[in-house]
């Protein structure tokens, strides 16, 4: 290994149940090496994001512009472990985004794990991929690995003992004990962690000239769509979408059958499924430059909207880590300034602790992206890989010119692009790296990016594009384009 490093890992906590947690479960239980594997889940069941509340919780009021850090901080837990508590009331933001029409943006093929299909596609229901990961763990038979409602609430180093050995981890959990309303709190040590939590749960409301005057002379007129399920609320309301993203798109469209039209649809730049010309029943506005006093909304070109009756924010999210212990650890895990996990390798891999990693965490090809990054994981720690981490200069070298070239580029630093093959380079080092199991069989193999799959990204998009479809299919058309990162 380009490291020198010696791992002695044989327990490993995976946080979260999601889809990035159920292959990286089944990639480690495939390898038959490691002892003890738990998966930490927060809700009561599995399936992450793709989990349906219809009825989400009030959450606490809209602060533009704050980070995570601020809208969801640590919660301490008791000085001695183990220990009971009254049950938490801080809010922790466990409830999802999904709203009943919801479907999935990726074909299906490509969604999907290779070992198994949904049950079918190209764009399903939100309920499939939902089903799909809980029944991957019963399929894998890791889902007796699940540690289900518990919430990891720190996660600490341990110092190695002994000199050139490794930091093991030390988590802080938390449940609750419905018989006897309680909140139960313990300790649990690993050999390594893999972070499988995800990144739609903490919204994003930028900062806006006026806004937090606003929310108090007004409240409840601004939401943020993780709220949204239905468009029957809205009806005979005077509705402003801010975004044009998936959510924006698909709220802006939803909401004409209801609302008091036409709906405003306040976008920076235009989308790629946006025509010279709004769709009927929709009115495209600029950026907005000062929420008024009086109700009324300011927007870039001199034009006021007035008598709005729900402002909806689809900004997108942003990270959380609040159970990462700055103390402990010796610095952030991630960067809210840059956008970036903190010493970071190829997306996945943590430079200055060899025994933590990230599954699920780039805006890349989802579910598939996920198998690689585990099987590579799995393949590592149990140090049978095909093709070691490189040095630690050479990931260091990666990092900095990753964030350099991003930020003249005016890109994200996670982006992990289809069309200017990016994704391949990602994909096939992870996929170098995991090379074959064992004779006898051990370990699950990275798939491959075959043509049927290439094509399905390449060619099937929910959302028509103007002057590029090809052919019609019921609700999604085939077209001539490659901009896969425009619909994840």
């Amino acid at each position: 290994m380009g490291n020198n490093v010696k791992f002695e890992v044989k327990s490993v906590a995976i946080i979260g149940a999601g889809a990035a947690g159920a292959v990286t479960a089944a990639a480690f239980n495939a390898e038959n090496y490691y002892e003890r594997i738990r998966v930490f889940e927060r809700r009561g069941m599995a399936g992450g994001t793709w989990i349906y509340d219809a009825d989400p919780s009030a959450v606490p009021p809209i602060q533009p512009g704050a980070t995570a850090q601020i809208i969801d901080p640590p919660l301490r837990p008791p000085y001695d472990l183990p220990a009971t508590t009254s049950p938490n009331q801080q809010e922790r933001y466990a409830q999802t985004p999904i709203y009943n029409s919801l479907t999935t943006n990726v074909p299906d093929i490509a969604m999907s794990f290779s070992d198994r299909k949904f049950a079918y596609g190209p764009f399903a229901p939100h309920y499939i991929p939902r089903q799909y990961i809980e029944n991957y763990f019963s399929n894998h038979k890791t889902d007796s690995f699940l540690v289900l409602g518990t919430t990891l609430e720190d996660l600490s180093q341990i110092p190695a003992t002994k000199a050139g050995g490794i930091n093991r981890w030390k988590l802080t959990l938390r449940t609750y004990d419905p018989a006897r309303s309680i909140d139960v709190w313990w300790e649990e040590d690993f050999d390594a962690v893999i972070l499988a939590t995800g990144h739609y749960s903490i919204p994003y409301v930028p900062f806006v000239k006026g806004l937090p005057n606003y929310l108090t002379l007004f409240p409840n007129r601004v939401i943020h769509s993780k709220l949204y399920r239905s468009p029957l609320p809205y009806t005979n309301r005077k509705v402003l979408i801010v975004g044009n993203s998936a959510s924006g798109h698909d709220l802006s469209a939803e909401l004409t059958t209801t609302a008091s039209l036409p709906v405003y649809q306040s976008r920076r730049s235009p989308s790629r499924w946006d025509g010279p010309s709004p769709p009927p029943g929709i009115a495209w506005k600029p950026t907005i430059s000062e929420f008024l006093p009086s109700g009324g909304i300011l927007f870039s070109d001199g034009s006021i909207l007035e008598d709005i009756d729900t402002v909806i924010y689809c900004t997108g999210y942003q990270p959380s880590f609040p159970f990462w212990n700055v103390k402990a650890n010796g610095r952030e895990f991630y960067d809210y300034a840059t956008g970036r996990l903190v010493n970071s390798y190829w997306h996945t891999f943590i430079r200055d602790f060899p025994t933590l990693a990230v599954v699920g965490f780039p805006r890349a090809l989802t579910f598939r992206s996920f198998e690689y990054q585990a099987i590579a994981l799995a393949r590592l720690w149990a140090e049978r890989e095909s093709k070691g981490l490189p040095h630690l200069a050479e990931q260091e070298k990666w990092e900095k010119e990753r964030e350099e070239r991003t930020r003249k580029e005016r890109k994200k630093f996670h982006d992990v692009p289809w069309d200017n093959g990016e994704t391949h380079e990602w994909l096939g080092g992870l996929f170098g790296m995991a090379g074959l199991g064992t004779l006898k069989g051990e370990g699950m193999i990275p798939p491959a990016l075959s043509a049927d799959l290439v094509w399905a990204l390449e060619h099937l998009k929910k959302y028509p594009e103007p002057g590029k479809e090809v052919e019609e299919d019921g609700e999604w058309v085939v077209v001539e384009r490659k901009d896969l990162l425009a619909f994840i």
